[in-house]
């Protein structure tokens, strides 16, 4: 790990024996390596309205279509945290989306509902990703944060690295947090159903190609917490199950 990383993970709180961990949920990318540029934040916290539980929050699903292409509304741009871009020659164009994939960080609990603090967290992992795993960006493709804020991470239009050799039409959402030792916060949980429901209406995802992470490859992730969520958002009369 560089010395870049090292500072990223002190400011972050994330110790380096997490290391393991944080680049563990993830699986595949590029080969490449390039180092990183930090960008402040610059907003306060109460600049992201959170709007989770409010019918159609995300609702702007015309001119999305089944490509998706449309902007998503109440999901805090990937520009409100980074300044860096993905290096598109070292991954694949997404293509049609077929199934969602959900995931924790793996790391330390993480409790904060500062936007600050999320920002910190979201650095750390991309510069993991990129700099430590040689992947051609952050591996997923949204965050939820224990506030219920969704962040845009890796673009839509390119396949992410969160579930090895499965990467192909699948979508990557990530809570941050490790569901092993916490559980969801209220917030987090709503977010979450209110979030993948919209992707999956919007992408034309049935609730069968909803998955964990550990239900496709051999992990932990998302934590046996999360794990218990999905389940139940997914059962008869579950959030999911519902969408």
């Amino acid at each position: 790990m560089d010395q870049v990383s090292r500072r990223l993970l002190l400011r972050s709180g994330i110790g380096a024996g997490a290391l393991a961990l944080l680049a563990g949920c993830g699986g595949g990318g590029g080969a490449r390596r390039s180092g990183v540029r930090v960008t402040p934040q610059a907003r306060s916290d109460s600049d992201w309205e959170f709007v989770s539980h409010k019918p159609g929050w995300l609702g702007n699903e015309s001119g999305g279509g089944a490509s998706g292409s449309g902007a998503l509304r109440g999901v805090v741009p990937r520009s409100s945290w980074t300044r860096s871009t993905p290096k598109v020659w070292d991954t694949k164009p997404m293509g049609r989306v077929s199934r969602i994939t959900v995931h924790h960080d793996g790391m330390t609990p993480f409790l904060s509902t500062s936007s600050s603090a999320a920002v910190r967290r979201l650095e750390a992992i991309r510069n993991a990703h990129v700099s430590s795993n040689g992947w051609a960006d952050i591996g997923y493709h949204f965050v939820v944060d224990p506030a219920g804020r969704v962040w845009e991470a890796r673009p839509t239009t390119l396949q992410g690295a969160h579930v090895k050799y499965n990467n192909e039409g699948n979508l990557g959402v990530m809570v941050m947090g490790n569901y092993d030792e916490q559980v969801p916060t209220i917030a987090a949980s709503g977010s979450l159903d209110d979030f993948v429901s919209v992707l999956m209406r919007r992408y034309g995802v049935p609730v069968g190609r909803v998955f964990t992470h550990r239900e496709i490859r051999p992990t932990a992730c998302p934590g046996r917490n999360l794990q218990r969520v999905m389940e139940t958002a997914r059962s008869r009369g579950g959030a999911l199950a519902r969408a």
